[in-house]
Formats: structure tokens, C-alpha cells, sequence
């Protein structure tokens, strides 16, 4: 009997070629998993695979009575009922180092285009205008940035950043010393980085202890032309302090990909907020990212199911 494989929210067949080169497993696509078609294939897999637009839930995890093991095709597994699945001894993954470079050039984007004030000089120029003066923005060079978390992603850009002639200030509890030193940052409480930093770069998961972490008060210790970027998790920032911080002129501006809800709720204040640039999250969205992690899933199927083994799975001790 061949194990059978369930992919779906568009994740990249060419990054589950491994699946389809090996005779014991066999996989279906089916893109819409609020579909009949799509729940009546669930109830006979043993390995699901999402992207972000999948909820798996408990009542998704009822359904499947044979599933073994699912896999989160990227970083963040808000979208995984974690503790449902453990309870039915189902292994769950991600895929944290596939869209580590493309989340990195994603924050690079929009640091670069916050100070260079791309989005509304381009706006502009569509609508008739050539006001140069208007546009005068800011170089990275010289300026220190501070990184809210530096794990895989934190650390990449910490590199770029210098590369521009920044240099780097770190909050984040779990960065060993060592490790500092190899990335060339210098580590500091977040109080540092947020009365410091002129650009601060948030990189760090949703959790009970970062929710919220930069709130009004966090905003308000911040420098008057500060920039904060978060192309991370939403829910780290508190988005109406955010726009009201804006909107006072408080800081200088701000660039987000991600959201407490998505999609962005059309009355979010943050839509009227000014110096913001708003993305729909695309930090992991390049066509190399997403065979990338796809690969990185279809490695883990082979090991939990061919082979027996949960290594690497999130929640392997609460299986085992």
C-alpha cells in the first residue's frame, strides 16, 4: 500500500518531485480545501500539506482519520491546531530555512523603499507629478539598526545591513554571545533598541511573550524618525498604536507585510495611517521560496512515514 499524500494551497509540485520519483507514495493536489472534493480525499491520507490559507483545525484533524503527519510548507504554524494534532499522535513540520532568503530580501525591499519613499514618488509620477524635492529620502549608511530577534532571518539581514554600512544592535533573549560575535552585532536589553536604533527590524514569532511586544509605550521611547519594519508575525505590533504613533509624527515611518488578522480588515486604521507601506504578507512569496520549502516538507514525509522517524517534527516529544 502506498502512503498517500494530500497537498494543497498551491504548494509547488516541483519541490515535492522527491514524492513523485518514489513509488511508495502517492500524491494529489487539490488547491480548494473548503471543497467536497478535497474533504472526501482527507479521510484516506496519511500526509497533508498547506501553505498559510489552510486552516487546520480540530474538527480538519477529525476528519482525517489516517493522517500521520502534516507539514506547514513555511515558518509559522499559526494556522495548525498543534495540540489537536498531538492528541491524535499526528507529527507536525515546517519548513523554517526554505524562505529564509527570500523573507530577508522582502525586508530589505521595504527598508529600502521606506527611505527612499519608492511607493508614493511612484504614485506621483502616475499622476502627472515631478516633484523631486518631495521625494528626498534617507541613505542606510551610517545609521544603526536594531533587530527585534535574530534567529535565521534577523541574522541574514543583519549581514545586509552591514553590508550598506550599518551597524547592528540585537534584543533577543536566546542569541548566544558567540553567536553575536560571529554576526558582528552587539546585544542589548530592548530598551537599548528601541531609544538607539534609527531603523528597527522585527523578526520573531507570534507567541504569548511577543504579543503586543512593541506597543505605545515601546513606540513612544523610539526615536522621532525612527522606521520599524515587520515582515515577520502580526500580532508583535499593536497596529492602532501604530498608526496612531504615525499619524502624530512620532516616528518616522513604518513598513509591514504581515497582520494581527489577515486579510487587512478595510477599516484598519493602519490603511489611512501616513509613511506606511502595507504589503499583503509576500515575504515568503518567490517562486524559488516556495519550491524551496516544499523540498524541505517532502524530506520530512519521507523520514516520518518510509522511515519511522519524527525527527525534526514540532512536536515530537508530545507524540513519541
Amino acid at each position: 500500500m502506498k502512503f498517500k499524500v494530500l497537498a494543497t494551497d498551491k504548494v509547488s509540485a516541483e519541490g515535492l518531485a522527491v514524492l513523485h520519483e518514489d513509488d511508495r507514495f502517492e500524491v494529489a493536489y487539490i488547491d480548494q480545501s473548503s471543497s467536497d472534493k478535497f474533504l472526501e480525499a482527507l479521510s484516506s491520507v496519511d500526509a497533508l500539506v498547506v501553505r498559510s490559507a489552510t486552516n487546520v483545525g480540530a474538527d480538519l484533524i477529525d476528519n482525517a482519520q489516517r493522517l500521520k503527519m502534516v507539514g506547514r510548507a513555511g515558518v509559522g504554524i499559526d494556522n495548525v491546531d498543534v495540540e489537536a494534532a498531538s492528541a491524535r499522535g499526528i507529527a507536525v513540520y515546517n519548513a523554517p530555512g526554505g524562505n529564509t532568503n527570500a523573507a530577508t530580501e522582502m525586508t530589505m525591499a521595504l527598508m529600502l523603499s521606506l527611505l527612499r519613499k519608492i511607493p508614493a514618488a511612484e504614485r506621483s509620477l502616475r499622476d502627472g507629478q515631478w516633484d523631486r524635492s518631495a521625494f528626498k529620502g534617507n541613505e542606510l549608511r551610517g545609521r544603526t539598526l536594531g533587530l527585534i530577534g535574530a534567529g535565521r532571518i534577523g541574522g541574514e539581514v543583519a549581514k545586509r545591513c552591514q553590508a550598506f554600512g550599518m551597524s547592528c544592535i540585537v534584543y533577543d533573549p536566546y542569541l548566544t554571545e558567540t553567536r553575536a560575535d560571529e554576526l558582528c552585532v552587539r546585544l542589548v536589553d530592548l530598551g537599548d533598541v528601541l531609544d538607539d536604533a534609527d531603523v528597527i527590524s522585527i523578526h520573531v514569532p507570534l507567541t504569548e511573550e511577543t504579543r503586543d511586544l512593541v506597543d505605545a509605550e515601546a513606540l513612544s521611547r523610539m526615536k522621532n524618525g525612527a522606521l520599524v519594519i515587520n515582515a515577520s508575525r502580526g500580532g508583535v505590533i499593536d497596529e492602532l498604536a501604530l498608526a496612531d504613533a504615525l499619524t502624530a509624527g512620532e516616528i518616522g515611518g513604518a513598513a509591514l507585510d504581515v497582520y494581527e488578522y489577515e486579510p487587512l480588515a478595510e477599516d484598519s486604521p493602519l490603511r489611512d495611517a501616513p509613511n506606511l507601506i502595507l504589503t499583503p504578507h509576500l515575504g515568503g512569496s518567490t517562486a524559488e521560496a516556495q519550491v524551496e520549502v516544499a523540498r524541505e516538507i517532502a524530506g520530512h514525509i519521507v523520514r516520518c512515514l518510509a522511515d519511522s522517524d519524527a525527527t525534526g517534527a514540532l512536536n515530537a516529544f508530545q507524540i513519541n
